[in-house]
């Protein structure tokens, strides 16, 4: 099944939903060949129009969703609608229920020690067919990152989820893709802490209604809120400009 690709604000973001991401990862599992899974939201789609590096990584990827129902509604405002949104956090859930399903292997890497250990609890309690290939903390030091790939490439896991910040995690995968040889790589950012109880996500209504970062906000107003005021006035001038853009020549849109 090919990847429907598209651009949006001239970063990568592929026309797919979460279903459509799931079968994809079960195709790339039986390849063996190893896929880098991105997902982009508002934060990231700015972060990586300020920074060539992350964008080239994102651009060449293999599959790239849209975290946030944001760029789902923009999407549909510059006449290329997504299909829905990819979560990053649903993702790593679904994918670790079929996993369970179908007997493929995880690798957990990131967080602190006691939050990936916890999380690793929780699904193989809530997933007892669940086969876990191995896991260890996101806190080694830039020397110990061979040995960590080198433990990773002997799990032989089919999937491995990395809950580092971004662009740490794409460009560590970026890095150590194929030497990790791990067929679905996906960066799921602080998913773990999220299912550690460590963060609390954003209620439905306030994700359906593109607020989760909102939520976010509320929860560590002192820290976030140069981020994201930072950021989503950046965006709105991003976007402002694609439109008069495309007003002027539309022939180019």
């Amino acid at each position: 099944m090919d990847i429907a690709k598209a651009s949006y604000l001239k970063v990568r973001v592929d026309k797919v939903s979460l279903d459509d991401t799931l079968d994809h990862c079960e195709e790339f599992i039986h390849t063996r060949v190893p896929h880098q899974i991105v997902v982009v939201n508002v934060a990231k789609l700015v972060k990586a129009r300020r920074d060539p590096f992350l964008k080239q990584i994102i651009n060449e990827s293999d599959l790239v969703g849209a975290d946030g129902v944001p760029l789902v509604w923009i999407s549909k405002l510059l006449g290329n609608p997504i299909p829905g949104r990819v979560n990053g956090t649903d993702l790593m859930e679904q994918l670790v229920k079929r996993a369970a399903e179908k007997g493929h292997s995880i690798f957990f890497l990131g967080a602190k020690a006691e939050v990936v250990q916890k999380v690793v609890k929780i699904f193989t309690e809530k997933y007892p067919d669940l086969k876990v290939a191995g896991y260890r903390d996101g806190y080694f030091r830039h020397e110990e990152e061979d040995q960590v790939v080198d433990e990773i490439r002997s799990s032989n896991a089919d999937i491995i989820f990395l809950a580092f910040g971004s662009p740490k995690k794409e460009i560590f995968v970026k890095k150590y893709l194929y030497r990790m040889n791990v067929p679905v790589v996906h960066g799921v950012g602080g998913s773990f802490d999220v299912v550690a109880g460590v963060t609390k996500r954003a209620p439905a209504w306030m994700q359906n209604c593109g607020m989760e970062w909102f939520y976010r906000f509320l929860q560590e107003p002192r820290r976030m809120w140069k981020r994201y005021l930072v950021t989503n006035v950046r965006f709105v001038g991003m976007l402002t400009v694609e439109l008069f853009r495309r007003t002027l020549n539309p022939q180019k849109a």
